[in-house]
């Protein structure tokens, strides 16, 4: 599934033209913006592959916000958050904060997605860093999790979740806004 899934963003995202994809971009944030109203600390992340990027969201957050990034000391290490920008490559050559930035404990987090299905079940790249960040942070205080993908990247039928997987609460895409919690 994880494969089928990787190869139908790849096609996707490679049919966008740079227009396009910023145009998209900018509707996603339009549809997550509004979500983000209660939140201190907005984690996104730095788009690697053919992603969607939270930049134009992470960009438009208002006063008193702060944008965090994941952060890895090293590959073997549980994924923190800390302040934005990604100024520096981490283990696997993806940009990160500096290791001197602030650690912050995000109140909403915008997760990336390879899949999903409408109750909030999603499939990453198969490491289980969010899984465990985001448990790590929900034993401390409630997080807010909005997973962000491409309209391909929602599936119709279920996803089948492990027993440590975290659910998402909410999906957004360029056109839709999906309450994975009723």
């Amino acid at each position: 599934m994880r494969l089928e899934a990787l190869a139908r963003r790849k096609a996707y995202a490679a049919a966008l033209t740079p227009a396009l994809r910023n145009e998209l971009e900018g509707k996603l944030a339009e549809v997550v913006l509004p979500h983000l109203i209660g939140a201190r600390v907005v984690a996104g992340y730095h788009p690697m592959r053919d992603e969607i990027s939270p930049y134009l969201i992470l960009d438009a957050i208002r006063e008193g916000q702060q944008a965090a990034l994941p952060w890895f000391g090293g590959r073997d290490a549980r994924m923190m958050f800390r302040a934005a920008p990604a100024v520096e490559a981490g283990p696997w050559r993806v940009l990160q904060p500096s290791g001197g930035a602030p650690a912050l404990a995000p109140d909403l987090v915008l997760v990336p997605l390879v899949a999903a299905d409408r109750a909030g079940n999603r499939i990453g790249h198969g490491k289980g860093h969010y899984d465990r960040a985001l448990s790590h942070l929900r034993e401390a205080a409630p997080v807010f999790t909005i997973g962000i993908g491409w309209e391909d990247q929602i599936v119709d039928g279920p996803i089948p979740a492990d027993p440590w997987d975290m659910p998402l609460d909410a999906i957004a895409t360029p056109r839709e806004w999906i309450s994975c919690h009723a």
